[in-house]
């Protein structure tokens, strides 16, 4: 039995946690990650989903997807779905939130961690994962236009927003003002 913590529409947790597999109450939310590995090359870890994976069955999808657990923040979510899926060890130093997205039931945090993976190093969860490649930008949107990849409605934000010199974004109590 896997259980989350429900949230608020302000991503507040409520203290109350939510049996996966139930519908979650109009009102609750939970917390979803969508992980996505990118190398010096500028290719993605992506993964393709098993037949009987419910959602999206036998599609590609980004490196790594889940639900947070109880207790789990948007990080360690992350580190613990990339760990399952890929046997990957997540670099977080290199890793940045680039949005979030509000959904009917829950937040999703897109993740992108910028980090070589040596193709011998993964393991695919049997259960959940079939294959694993890197892929460019460009093959990624051909196996959209194709309808063997997930078609996210955020895909072209994204690709923008990796390729661009963004930096996260700095907030007051980062902010030191020196005279």
């Amino acid at each position: 039995m896997e259980l989350w913590d429900i949230y608020d529409e302000h991503r507040e947790k409520t203290g109350r946690t939510h049996e996966r597999g139930i519908p979650v109450k109009e009102g609750d939310y939970h917390l979803v990650v969508h992980v996505w590995i990118v190398n010096d090359k500028g290719e993605f870890l992506i993964q393709k989903r098993q037949p009987w994976k419910e959602g999206w069955p036998n599609m590609w999808d980004g490196s790594a997807a889940g639900s947070a657990v109880v207790g789990d923040s948007s990080k360690v979510a992350a580190i613990r779905e990339t760990k399952e899926e890929l046997g990957v060890d997540l670099d977080m130093s290199k890793g940045e939130i680039l949005f979030t997205i509000k959904f009917s039931s829950g937040f999703e945090d897109i993740w992108l961690v910028r980090q070589n993976v040596n193709m011998k190093d993964i393991k695919l969860e049997y259960e959940e994962v079939s294959d694993a490649r890197w892929a460019s930008e460009k093959q990624i949107k051909q196996m959209i236009g194709q309808g063997e990849f997930i078609a996210f409605n955020y895909i072209d934000k994204f690709f923008e927003m990796v390729t661009s010199n963004i930096k996260k974004p700095i907030f007051p109590s980062e902010v030191s003002i020196k005279n």
